[in-house]
């Protein structure tokens, strides 16, 4: 499966479990990554890091780092050049993320899946000033938007660039699939199961993550599991979005959206140990 990824890694740990997943998984080929939100080159060099690792080489492109409207509400990545001083990784990339992504898509028309794992910037973006591109898609897969629990705020990653959003969930992509909040928080370890079950380098990178918190939630990697795996259960319809971030879902069996509802947490779990 052809795969580009969108990614906010350096913040939550979540991001780099799930590249590095698509980098173990072996039906996954993973035509590049692109990085959004504030610092999007030390996202890029913490990406990098991570294929290095794996001793893997793939194109990475920092995309942007403001919203398509007002200012951005994600920081910086969590103590990027402290753990950059310890893994070996690229410290220059090309420019131009939003153009490499279109050029990829059209290079492979109908076979390229995107996974969309950050605020929609990028993706946005690419669906303005590309509008072509999202006929050739394949597939967009997103964690992103609460559609069947309510909650105080918008999702993060809608919340974060919500005129984006709207524009990817306007566009005719053949189908859209989103992993929202109400189902991937579920999907969850401890800090001491993960620190039972992870080393290297993600256990490294996990450091600046558990100063702030008590656990992993496997948000980012359960949306691209689901690619390989039946691992959710799903409803059609249609999603929208409001100026504020929060997401609209409406069932329509002829729906082009497809929004998880259910997710068997074993099995994923299961699923990842056995890739990863």
């Amino acid at each position: 499966m052809k795969i580009l990824l969108d990614t906010d890694l350096g913040n939550d740990i979540d991001d780099a479990i799930t590249l590095s997943y698509l980098l173990k998984q072996p039906d996954c080929e993973l035509l590049g990554i692109t990085t959004v939100t504030p610092g999007a080159v030390d996202r890029a060099k913490l990406a990098s890091a991570v294929c290095a690792d794996l001793g893997r080489t793939v194109p990475i492109r920092p995309g942007a780092e403001l919203p398509l409207a007002g200012e951005p509400l994600q920081e910086p990545p969590f103590s990027a050049a402290e753990l950059l001083s310890r893994w070996p990784h690229e410290t220059a990339f090309p420019s131009g993320a939003v153009p490499f992504l279109a050029e990829a898509i059209l290079a492979h028309p109908g076979e390229v899946t995107l996974i969309a794992i950050g605020p929609l910037t990028n993706v946005g973006r690419l669906l303005r000033d590309h509008p072509e591109t999202a006929s050739q898609l394949k597939s967009l897969v997103l964690m992103g938007g609460r559609f069947f629990t309510g909650g105080e705020t918008a999702e993060w990653n809608i919340r974060n660039d919500p005129a984006a959003a709207a524009i990817v969930f306007a566009a005719p992509i053949p189908h859209l699939r989103a992993v929202g909040l109400d189902v991937t928080r579920s999907v969850f370890l401890t800090e001491q199961d993960f620190r039972h079950r992870f080393g290297g380098l993600l256990l490294d990178f996990s450091g600046p993550w558990f100063a702030r918190r008590d656990r992993v939630t496997f948000h980012d990697p359960l949306a691209a599991a689901t690619l390989f795996e039946p691992l959710c259960g799903y409803q059609k319809g249609s999603i929208t979005v409001e100026e504020d971030g929060t997401t609209k879902f409406t069932a329509d069996p002829a729906g082009t959206h497809e929004v998880a509802q259910s997710v068997a947490v074993q099995a994923f779990f299961d699923h990842y140990f056995e890739i990863a």
